[in-house]
């Protein structure tokens, strides 16, 4: 059996996705250790896996929770940056302190999130096979499609081609304190520099859980690519109570802006607001963002709570109102729930932009997300059969990816061969 190592960022998005890889490989008799920040350390016990801590003079318990607080706060272009910042002070710090801990844990394999690419440096000077998991929207490069950061639709006019070069151009602007970082400790291990963010990932298998029907269409992914679909469950996850008894049996409409950028507490107001009068009750999870006493009498006096055991209920919703958070969107799909998103920062537009594509829902930016744009957008997504139609055909779709199994299944054909895996479409 094998010896795994889990590296990803420590917030409730990345921990949701890769703890469940990670239980699988343990059910199937292989040793597992995430090695990160110790705000991850109570999620991965959880889970009954080993951790291992990173960084703690720098980012003792805590440190990491009261960063994301303040990332809660932003949107757009801030957030994004102060992301990037969050990121470059993790790599360096990963990139000092990991490599050590692997060995003294003898660790064989690494499993490596996607938005850590440091984490495939580590591999590489340590000569070890890794798998690049992507938990947010594919991040790779392809310029036919518009940057991850963008809530531009896919479109393949020349002027489209040009906005999509001038916002990798600003990316690359944004995003260069990391690739300096990594490049630094690349030249010190005598390793060759990264000049695309497309070299930091795996040669042998890279696994989204994204079912391929909700990326725009691509032509420049590695063979070694897999759709896998989402790697939902309870794993590491604490099921919070919830007032069953308070559902008054309308049509649900789920409310939840994620566990990081849920801090702009106005909009869920405006939610409430715009869901007033429907027939319809609405669920509203604050994520921890507040209490819901600070909120105060909301319009239609929806049913408010500071956590929700989302996966409970997704199966009764009809409608999600959401952040374009990856986990959430697919689990509102993988449930069949055609969605509102509302966009925050970082990846988000990116995904609401494929949400629309996918005819799944509608997009309503952060900065147009005001009361009569929202009740338009819910009145259509909730009357409208396409919208159903297509969450549905997006939910078969999961069904038929092969989810955990599957991602599994390629990571330990990569390991015991040494060899790519390809795809088979």
């Amino acid at each position: 059996m094998t010896h795994f190592g889990l590296i990803c960022p420590a917030s409730t998005g990345h921990l949701n996705t890769m703890l469940p890889l990670g239980k699988e490989l343990q059910n199937r008799g292989h040793n597992v250790t995430l090695f990160g920040f110790c705000d991850a350390q109570p999620q991965t016990l959880a889970a009954g896996l080993e951790f291992r801590a990173i960084g703690e003079s720098e980012f003792p318990f805590g440190n990491r929770t009261k960063s994301l607080a303040k990332l809660g706060q932003m949107s757009g272009r801030a957030a994004l940056q102060y992301t990037v910042n969050l990121l470059k002070e993790g790599a360096d710090v990963l990139l000092r302190d990991t490599p050590r801990a692997i060995k003294e844990a003898g660790v064989e394999a690494l499993l490596v999130d996607q938005v850590t690419p440091e984490g495939g440096t580590v591999a590489e000077l340590l000569g070890l096979p890794f798998i690049t998991v992507c938990s947010a929207v594919v991040l790779n490069r392809e310029e036919s499609l518009p940057p991850f950061m963008t809530n531009w639709g896919y479109n393949l006019a020349w002027w489209a081609q040009l906005r999509n070069r001038v916002g990798y151009k600003l990316l690359d602007r944004i995003a260069k304190p990391i690739r300096e970082v990594i490049n630094g400790y690349r030249r010190e291990w005598n390793l060759p520099p990264h000049f695309t963010a497309n070299e930091s990932y795996s040669p042998l298998a890279q696994i989204s859980q994204q079912p391929a029907e909700l990326e725009f269409p691509r032509q420049n992914l590695p063979k070694w690519f897999h759709f896998t679909g989402p790697y939902h469950s309870q794993t590491g996850r604490q099921v919070p109570d919830f007032p069953y008894e308070k559902l008054t049996g309308q049509p649900l409409i789920y409310a939840s802006m994620g566990t990081v950028q849920n801090r702009l507490l106005g909009i869920f107001k405006s939610i409430a607001e715009g869901c007033n009068d429907l027939d319809a009750q609405l669920v509203i999870s604050l994520g921890g963002s507040t209490s819901p006493e600070s909120l105060g009498s909301l319009p239609g006096n929806p049913l408010v709570v500071g956590y929700a055991p989302q996966l409970e209920l997704l199966q009764k919703a009809n409608l999600t109102i959401t952040h374009a958070g990856m986990n959430t969107t697919l689990e509102s799909l993988n449930n069949g729930v055609p969605m509102v998103a509302i966009p925050v920062a970082n990846d988000q537009p990116g995904i609401a932009a494929r949400i629309a594509w996918a005819g799944a829902g509608e997009a309503v930016p952060l900065s147009r997300a005001n009361v009569p744009k929202l009740r338009t957008a819910i009145q259509k997504v909730l009357t409208q059969d396409s919208y159903k139609k297509n969450a549905l055909r997006l939910q078969q779709a999961i069904q038929q990816a092969g989810g955990v199994n599957r991602a599994i299944d390629i990571v330990e054909q990569a390991v015991s061969t040494g060899k790519p895996v390809l795809s088979q479409t």
